[in-house]
């Protein structure tokens, strides 16, 4: 453990004092917190390149900006660049893998990727006592360039892409049962057009054909599927197969997940309110947190009001065991291992704060029409010592409080970042 000065332990039985006044057990809080699993995407250490072809490009609606030193060149690079990055990350961990990051003798068609190729994914996940999650990469690759995979109207492609996503989902399962531990698939594509479309209906037909015959293949228990829409990408301004409307009715009438990434809506919307209302008709969510400056810009998570507001739904719902949260996000202008760090820190800090909110006493003043209670309790409880109960909570997994930690990141940066070329 790492060693726990007075200033913590004082502050820690102070704010326990001041939270039991509201109704707040900490301790409680603690051991529900540190049982949320976080979904940590592997993407951000190499600038979503992946191995499949290292002087690949990316297409599909995506990029990332930004040279920093340091990008990781092979999975041995990014699997140690994510054992740092997660030994300052306290709670229960995931990593999120898509399909390009497979080790393979040589090229690979997607449509042909197995199991093997991520045997050493497993294994490494298997000592760190880790869950993974997969996702088919339907970007990045010559049968994607005119933006158009499931939806394609040549069938030859269509068909190359509903193979690659049974594939993926062959793999998840088999990483879900070596793991024995439920592996979340989840699906995006890029299909869209720039301008507007003729006709705006038939691509999405192709889709919902192409999504029937991927989850119709027999697979077992230890895999789940999610499917996830946005409103636009870069090369798809006009029009997005895979709307949210689109999958939200998929979702539901499939029985599948459903992933809301929070870059992938208006800036003007409150992601945090689509959670409730998808609750209503989907069993499980997938969240994909990010932090969309401007669209769907995947800057690395702040503790905003925005993550705050999620995570504070996901309680308020009582829905921790049916939202799933994983972050997405690629930066490439800092530190990449800092970047995983603060990013995920930031979500399991707003988890934090979410269940330290007097929820009880909120709700009862809701339900006796008392609006000034309620809001005074929101508003007071932003105001609490919680920053003391994440520095015990810190400490007491053997991570480095919040000052502590970024010293060892630019030691490694120094000793081992530097001399990637």
């Amino acid at each position: 453990m790492i060693s726990r000065d007075g200033r913590i332990e004082s502050g820690y039985r102070l704010a326990k004092e001041r939270f039991a006044e509201n109704g707040v057990n900490t301790d409680t809080v603690l051991k529900t917190l540190d049982a949320i699993p976080i979904s940590i995407q592997c993407w951000q250490g190499d600038d979503v390149l992946g191995f499949e072809n290292p002087d690949g490009s990316l297409t599909g609606g995506i990029q990332t900006t930004g040279n920093y030193k340091g990008r990781a060149r092979n999975a041995s690079e990014l699997r140690g660049d994510l054992e740092l990055a997660l030994s300052l990350i306290p709670g229960k961990k995931r990593v999120n893998l898509h399909a390009i990051y497979l080790e393979a003798n040589g090229y690979v068609e997607r449509d042909k990727i197995e199991p093997g190729h991520f045997q050493c994914w497993i294994k490494w996940a298997k000592q760190l006592g880790l869950g993974l999650d997969f996702n088919p990469t339907c970007f990045s690759h010559p049968r994607s360039a005119q933006n158009l995979t499931l939806s394609h109207p040549d069938p030859s492609i269509r068909k190359y892409w509903v193979d690659h996503c049974i594939a993926s989902r062959n793999i998840s399962e088999h990483m879900g049962r070596e793991l024995n531990d439920t592996c979340i698939m989840n699906i995006w594509i890029p299909d869209g057009y720039k301008d507007l479309p003729a006709d705006r209906l038939a691509p999405r037909q192709r889709l919902l054909n192409a999504l029937d015959e991927i989850i119709d293949s027999s697979q077992g228990s230890y895999h789940r599927v999610a499917v996830e829409g946005k409103l636009f990408g870069i090369g798809a301004e006009s029009y997005t197969v895979g709307s949210n409307e689109f999958y939200m009715g998929y979702a539901s009438t499939r029985k599948t997940m459903l992933c809301l990434d929070a870059g992938h809506f208006h800036p003007t919307e409150n992601v945090a309110d689509k959670i409730s209302t998808t609750l209503c008709f989907v069993d499980e969510i997938l969240l994909h947190v990010s932090r969309p400056v401007r669209w769907d810009s995947d800057h690395v998570v702040l503790f905003d009001e925005a993550t705050i507001g999620i995570a504070s739904e996901i309680v308020r719902c009582n829905a921790l065991d049916r939202v799933h949260v994983g972050l997405d996000f690629f930066d490439a202008s800092i530190n990449r291992i800092a970047a995983w760090a603060i990013g995920a820190r930031n979500a399991r800090k707003a988890l934090l704060f979410a269940l330290l909110e007097p929820k009880e006493a909120m709700a009862t003043a809701e339900l006796n029409f008392n609006f000034t209670r309620r809001l005074t309790l929101m508003e007071e409880s932003k105001s609490m010592p919680w920053s003391s109960v994440w520095d015990y909570y810190c400490a007491t997994q053997n991570i480095p409080p919040d000052g502590a930690w970024l010293d060892t990141i630019e030691a490694h940066e120094n000793k081992v970042l530097s001399k990637r070329v």
